[in-house]
């Protein structure tokens, strides 16, 4: 398997995730789209993880290659490419598939209370969650249900999972982070360090769903794969 991590800037890398991909003998991929051409066309891979970055859906005038980047995840969908957006990442994938995205009532940052929906229990990649946990979040915007998408999991602030089809899905929270990951966010920002109790369980929880999607995306039967076989 050839699995895809899509990034926007260094400090948001794969992170626990690349644990999950290596623990299934799958081939990684990491490509930075901020920093130019990706090495093979996306909807090429087996697999696509979106993650995060400082910057917004709806600022194509600062980053332009944005509008790159919904081009690539409109194929992506297209195409039936399993994708797992993070964040940013499952922002974009709401805002290709037809949600509103913007600003959230309040920005979340450190760690808040997440809680799975009744759809979720049966959901192949975030049933692996417990019904509450506490999430690490960094974010102040936030995405609706796209249009035929099932809602995972919500908070007070809105909004936190959801899946699209059998094979996208995307998380408003970091399940992806390290401490590593979190310390270096803390002192580009200014703030002060987070707790990092939650940690070690919190990197569980992202490897597992991590592997939980690879094999999803393993066994589902992509349109691209289907039309490739018979035009051979």
């Amino acid at each position: 398997m050839r699995v895809l991590s899509l990034m926007h800037q260094k400090d948001a890398p794969t992170g626990t995730f690349a644990d999950g991909v290596h623990a299934r003998g799958a081939e990684l991929t990491e490509w930075n789209i901020s920093s130019g051409p990706p090495p093979e066309p996306p909807e090429s891979y087996d697999a696509v993880f979106l993650f995060g970055g400082a910057m917004h859906v709806d600022q194509e005038g600062k980053h332009p290659w944005l509008r790159d980047e919904d081009d690539i995840v409109k194929r992506l969908l297209a195409n039936e490419v399993p994708l797992f957006g993070v964040c940013l990442g499952s922002q974009l994938i709401a805002k290709a598939a037809g949600a509103h995205v913007g600003p959230a009532p309040r920005e979340e940052v450190g760690w808040h209370e997440v809680e799975l929906t009744r759809e979720a229990a049966e959901d192949p990649v975030l049933g692996v969650a417990p019904h509450k946990f506490t999430a690490f979040q960094w974010h102040s915007y936030a995405f609706d249900l796209p249009p035929g998408a099932t809602a995972l999991a919500r908070n007070d602030v809105g909004l936190q999972a959801y899946r699209l089809g059998d094979f996208a899905w995307g998380i408003q929270f970091h399940a992806e982070v390290t401490q590593e990951i979190v310390d270096g966010w803390a002192r580009s920002d200014g703030r002060r360090p987070f707790d990092p109790a939650p940690m070690e369980s919190w990197g569980l929880l992202g490897r597992g769903l991590a592997e939980r999607f690879l094999e999803v995306a393993a066994r589902f039967p992509r349109r691209a794969r289907r039309e490739a076989t018979r035009a051979s």
